[in-house]
């Protein structure tokens, strides 16, 4: 099997189990891949990530022209911005997942520190959330968005939208998606019961141990 065939199957696996597992609905969430000539592998506008066809995944070049394959998703701009601004990105998943999306609605969210610390593997595989604003899908002013965050994230939650995660792999950023996800749905649980979460001193041990780079924040409190 080709390189261009692996990533394609890659792809095609990770989006069926995601919707089966009921993470993105219908239609909605997107993937992408970037080659190592600077160009895409993307998932199509309108797909369902259940039902992928390898040979129908967008090929992009590295200005974003369409080389084969169906029409992309909309949320071009989104990848773009978020592949600029952190160079070690290999990969993007987007999804519309319930717990995520209910989350970004809330009017205590800090913008800067979406969720608190609620357990280590959301810290070691997310780095820690950032909330930007509502864009309507597809809106290329969401990209400027991204690039205000200056690099420092590399999990962002749209607001009433779904997170959007970067990862030097796509199963990275599967995972980191899923660790967004289940975490969102602690808070959900936990919310308003005054739950204990990491201390400051848990937090710099595990940044100490694990080499973790964490946006610079000056606490992770929600009222």
């Amino acid at each position: 099997m080709s390189e261009d065939a692996r990533l394609r199957e890659e792809i095609c696996r990770y989006g069926r189990s995601l919707f089966e597992r009921g993470l993105t609905p219908g239609s909605s969430g997107n993937i992408s891949l970037r080659l190592p000539d600077g160009g895409w592998l993307v998932t199509p506008t309108n797909a369902s990530l259940g039902f992928l066809d390898p040979a129908r995944i967008s090929c992009l070049d590295g200005a974003g022209r369409l080389l084969s394959g169906d029409k992309p998703t909309k949320e071009i701009p989104l990848h773009s911005a978020l592949y600029e601004s952190r160079g070690s990105a290999r990969a993007i998943v987007h999804l519309h997942s319930t717990h995520a999306v209910a989350v970004s609605m809330l009017p205590e969210i800090d913008p800067k520190a979406v969720l608190p610390p609620l357990t280590p593997y959301y810290l070691m595989r997310t780095g820690g959330t950032a909330l930007v604003p509502y864009f309507r899908p597809g809106d290329p002013a969401v990209a400027d968005a991204i690039r205000g965050l200056a690099g420092q994230y590399s999990s962002v939650l749209l607001a009433n939208h779904g997170p959007v995660v970067a990862g030097d792999s796509l199963e990275a950023a599967v995972f980191a998606t899923e660790e967004l996800e289940e975490t969102a749905k602690l808070y959900l649980l936990l919310r308003n019961l005054n739950p204990r979460h990491l201390s400051p001193a848990q937090v710099a041990d595990l940044v100490s141990h694990f080499g973790l780079t964490l946006p610079e924040h000056d606490g992770h409190d929600h009222g």
